[in-house]
């Protein structure tokens, strides 16, 4: 009983250890308040490959010239993804292929005129523009010394070759005019390949690591690793053509400025934005080449870098900070539950391992195809959560848990009603393990917030998605440093409210 009263006489003092969720809610307020408050221009999406990082620049600057506020989301992933963000309404307009529009997305084997394409999309609410002037269709390739040593110039030639290690796109592997459409039409006999991304695969190829892989006629890696682009001779690949598909409910100006691109790009000059991309390791640039016909001038430099800082890290601690509070909303209740034991606390702690396990990527792309989610910021925000919820519920469940029996009894032998006997003793006193739980979960987001650029979110994924691409360590370390030192500046910031929040007894 002497306990319980020393402990009710401190109610007040005590019962500020709960207020932790408090003071983390006001911190996320105005990052919340910064990012809603933004305009919501036009939505240029991008596919993971240097044009159609460059073409999806051109897009821009062509719209920002007539006064149209745009955004450029880099290296959202392949064609469905796109397309999935394009129909959702997540992005407005994206570089795309009449090969890939046919084969991919209307799924038609039969070859199609362009206005048949058309019409096609418009049922889906999509417009296209005429052609941007290129075709640039998928082809093999090979490293230029091996190809001569075994007499390779054909892809019906590899036959003769099972012994070489492919390695291919993704997407290429799983499309319907990609590998195995085209190993059947050619009876290729190649058995080891493996799926590996597409800048990465021009490394392998330089290194030895594999022999052959897919390739786009326009790539600059073609000419500067001295590659061989072996002949379609049984013209297996449609053409691509390259166009801009958009949403149909676009302004009649932003079309407008996406058809004044039609027919002005060649493949020669497609080739040499592409080179100037990859050497200056600015896409704006090469785009702004486009516009200038080579010209440099002040403008060439594009988004300075301390912008595009602000703006990867306001996107990050969005997605970040939203699934954080949704996790500490929705995982302290769970936790609550979980700590009374039996089958549902079992269930819930159940649930929240099994979600922990599930690999970041793989959640992502199991909540895109569902309703609701798509190619979007909530769909990240959702993963996010149910990733961070783990640590959370854990921790409230064992810090209620821990609390001796001596004092629960004696709260109950003063009459506390069960949410007084919670608020004022119970939640105080597993402050200090439930906090620790919404640390490690804030540090787990903020590192794993950096995959949600590959659907299309943003944040400091960005620039490690552009890097990787370019192979480029240093635009790389432009997302993996920040994202570092936000996980660590969010872990510094919960060890004060740590010293701040938690009674010096409990700390001991």
């Amino acid at each position: 009983m002497k306990v319980a009263r020393l402990m009710l006489i401190g109610r007040d003092r005590r019962a500020r250890r709960a207020r932790p969720i408090v003071f983390l809610l006001l911190l996320l307020i105005p990052v919340a308040v910064v990012i809603s408050a933004s305009a919501n221009p036009i939505v240029i999406g991008s596919k993971k490959f240097t044009e159609s990082y460059v073409l999806g620049e051109i897009a821009r600057r062509a719209l920002n010239d007539t006064g149209i506020a745009t955004e450029h989301r880099q290296g959202m992933g392949g064609t469905i993804i796109l397309w999935q963000a394009l129909q959702g309404g997540q992005i407005d307009a994206y570089p795309e292929y009449t090969g890939t529009i046919a084969q991919e997305i209307l799924k038609n084997g039969q070859q199609l005129s362009f206005h048949e394409v058309r019409d096609a999309l418009g049922k889906f609410g999509v417009g296209m523009t005429e052609p941007l002037g290129f075709n640039n269709t998928y082809a093999l390739v090979m490293r230029r010394s091996e190809a001569q040593r075994l007499g390779i110039r054909t892809i019906s030639d590899l036959r003769k070759h099972p012994e070489l290690k492919v390695g291919l796109t993704h997407e290429f592997l799983d499309r319907q005019d990609g590998w195995q459409p085209l190993r059947g039409r050619y009876g290729l006999p190649q058995q080891s390949v493996i799926g590996i991304d597409h800048s990465l695969g021009y490394a392998a190829l330089a290194n030895g690591s594999i022999d052959l892989k897919d390739a786009y006629s326009t790539d600059a890696k073609i000419e500067e690793n001295d590659l061989v682009v072996l002949e379609d001779d049984l013209r297996f690949f449609p053409k691509y053509e390259a166009v801009f598909l958009f949403r149909s409910s676009m302004s009649p100006g932003a079309i407008s400025a996406l058809g004044g691109l039609e027919g002005t790009l060649d493949e020669k000059r497609m080739i040499h934005l592409n080179v100037e991309a990859e050497r200056t390791k600015n896409y704006t640039f090469a785009a702004n080449l486009y516009f200038e016909r080579g010209e440099r001038s002040a403008n060439s430099v594009g988004e300075s870098f301390p912008h595009k800082l602000a703006r990867w890290t306001l996107r990050h601690l969005e997605l970040a900070g939203f699934s954080l509070l949704l996790s500490v909303v929705i995982g302290i209740p769970l936790g609550i539950l979980a700590s009374r034991g039996g089958l549902i606390g079992q269930g819930i702690l159940g649930f929240a391992s099994i979600v922990q396990t599930i690999p970041s990527l793989a959640l992502l792309a199991l909540l895109v195809p569902l309703p609701f989610f798509g190619i979007s910021v909530r769909t990240a925000i959702t993963a996010l959560f149910l990733y961070g919820l783990l640590p959370i519920v854990r921790n409230t469940a064992s810090g209620l848990q821990d609390i001796p029996r001596s004092l629960r009894e004696s709260a109950v032998a003063l009459g506390l009603s069960p949410f007084t006997r919670l608020w004022e003793i119970y939640l105080p006193m597993a402050s200090r393990s439930i906090l620790s739980g919404i640390k490690t979960s804030a540090v787990i987001n903020i590192g794993t917030a950096t995959l949600a650029a590959l659907i299309g979110a943003g944040g400091l994924g960005e620039p490690i998605l552009s890097g990787l691409n370019l192979n480029d360590h240093a635009t790389i370390l432009e997302g993996a440093v920040p994202a570092a030192l936000l996980a660590l500046l969010v872990q510094w910031i919960f060890d004060v409210l740590d010293r701040v929040l938690i009674p010096k007894g409990l700390r001991i």
